[in-house]
């Protein structure tokens, strides 16, 4: 059996996680349907969680065999293919609380763990609106359920720096900061984690991170899709709020952070930290707000809104490491594509030996881009002699894709990792009370003083002031060469 971290409770990373009944609020909205119920389901029969029970509760009318019929649905709809036995074995163990009342939770908990031979550690899972998770929060600590309970939580973590303070002090009068997991999918992604071993665990990488070697930097994450009848939730928060704060910022962490003492939460936590600190406050001169152009129409927006559905933003990471490498951050709905590149874009050459006409410099500079979608790519491009009797250079790239490797079966899908690790109490892919509060902090002259919204074309770019953000240089996306297709 695998040495536990006695000392943290946590787990080492590879093993199984411990014996755990994971209580899931909301379970049966579209997040459980889509993520969790699947990714769960997958946890278990990989042999991650071997030891699991789960015990939903919403404000749903269900029954225990009913909650079941909607678990199957969910999994054969949004999972991968599952053999009866595996259902059979996942189903026993789904448990139906209903409504999440202090008697309903101590009753449905009583149940799903009734005759379960080793005691079992607690995984709250608040799927549930922001206006509902205090009320959840307050409802745990009612039932007594605090000690031995860990707490994943959703996205948004406040809407600016004073509502920010106020949730976390209500949380810490519940929960110890070590309990509270606040979720990032972005981070739970192969890819994300890929940045910390190109980074650290290479020498040909490691020595040129940094201002004298690196340009700039671009984190786009443009999307194809709109509202999807969210309009109540966006209306109030907007594509900065939703995708900026709580998501992209998080990459650039792990982009700009310093070589951790070691792989633990604490000093990765540490060194994230760090990077949040050095990082300049957002001004409004350097951000470009948008809005794609049938925003209006849709139902629940209010008439004249000037809620942003795109933003664009330069940014800066104040230290020795990164000091006048701009940071430009882009995301939008209803864009020409779906992506979620971080690409790193090199300084030319001082000067060149080449002749004229030879091609140098005509295609951008060198960019190591790593791709994080589910299918998690990286490219290194880089100019090459084209074959012939003259010096011609051209854009070159090696590609490499987890889908073709040897690997590609040992994939997580991001919610599946991220329940593991905070089942394992692992804090690395989380954030914590006081990287949010800088986050926040560091956006108060954009909120307090907002640039004015721009609408652009459903399916395009965004706004034509993005060109101007980011000029001489230029956006990576669209990409002039597509990723290579090896099949």
């Amino acid at each position: 059996m695998a040495k536990r971290d006695t000392a943290s409770g946590r787990h080492p990373l590879g093993t199984p996680g411990p014996p755990t009944t994971v209580i899931l609020f909301g379970a049966t909205g579209d997040l459980s349907k889509r993520k969790l119920l699947p990714g769960l389901l997958h946890l278990l029969r990989s042999g991650l969680l071997p030891n699991m029970q789960v015990l939903g509760t919403s404000l749903e009318e269900h029954t225990r065999d009913s909650f079941i019929e909607f678990a199957h649905a969910a999994v054969t709809e949004h999972g991968d293919e599952v053999s009866q036995g595996d259902w059979d074995e996942f189903s026993k163990r789904l448990f139906w609380a209903g409504p999440p009342t202090v008697e309903n939770l101590t009753a449905g908990l009583a149940e799903a763990e009734a005759g379960l031979t080793e005691p079992q550690n607690r995984l709250a899972y608040l799927s549930v609106p922001p206006r509902a998770a205090l009320a959840v929060i307050a409802t745990l600590g009612e039932a007594g359920l605090v000690e031995g309970t860990r707490i994943i939580m959703e996205k948004p973590f406040g809407t600016d720096l004073a509502s920010a303070k106020v949730l976390n002090a209500a949380l810490h009068a519940v929960f110890d900061e070590s309990q509270i997991f606040r979720i990032d999918h972005f981070l739970g992604k192969e890819a994300a984690l890929n940045i910390l071993a190109f980074r650290f665990a290479n020498g040909l990488f490691e020595p040129i991170w940094h201002r004298n070697m690196i340009d700039h930097v671009q984190i786009d994450v443009p999307e194809k899709l709109g509202l999807e009848s969210r309009a109540e939730f966006y209306e109030a928060t907007g594509a900065y709020r939703d995708m900026v704060v709580t998501h992209l910022f998080q990459v650039l962490a792990f982009t700009a952070m310093e070589a951790p003492t070691g792989l633990d939460p604490d000093a990765i936590t540490v060194e994230k930290n760090k990077v949040f600190r050095s990082m300049l406050p957002i001004q409004p001169a350097d951000v470009v707000r948008g809005q794609y152009d049938s925003y209006q129409s849709e139902p629940g927006v209010a008439p004249g809104s000037e809620t942003e559905t795109f933003i664009s933003l330069r940014c800066y990471v104040d230290n020795w490491r990164w000091a006048d490498v701009p940071f430009y951050l882009r995301t939008g709905k209803k864009m020409a594509e779906g992506q979620r590149i971080i690409s790193i874009a090199f300084k030319e050459p001082p000067q060149s030996m080449f002749p004229e006409g030879s091609g140098i410099g005509q295609n951008g500079p060198d960019h190591l881009t790593f791709d994080l979608a589910d299918s998690s790519k990286m490219s290194l491009s880089f100019y090459g002699k084209r074959p012939g009797p003259d010096f011609r250079l051209d854009k070159l790239s090696m590609q490499f894709s987890v889908e073709e490797s040897a690997w590609s079966g040992s994939v997580l899908e991001a919610y599946e990792r991220l329940i593991l690790d905070a089942v394992k109490g692992n804090h690395t892919l989380f954030t914590t009370a006081e990287g949010v509060e800088r986050l926040w902090e560091i956006s108060e002259p954009l909120l307090d003083n907002p640039p004015p919204v721009r609408t652009y074309p459903d399916g395009s770019w965004g706004p034509n002031q993005i060109h101007q953000l980011i000029a001489p240089r230029a956006w990576r996306l669209p990409f002039e060469r597509k990723w290579r297709d090896k099949k």
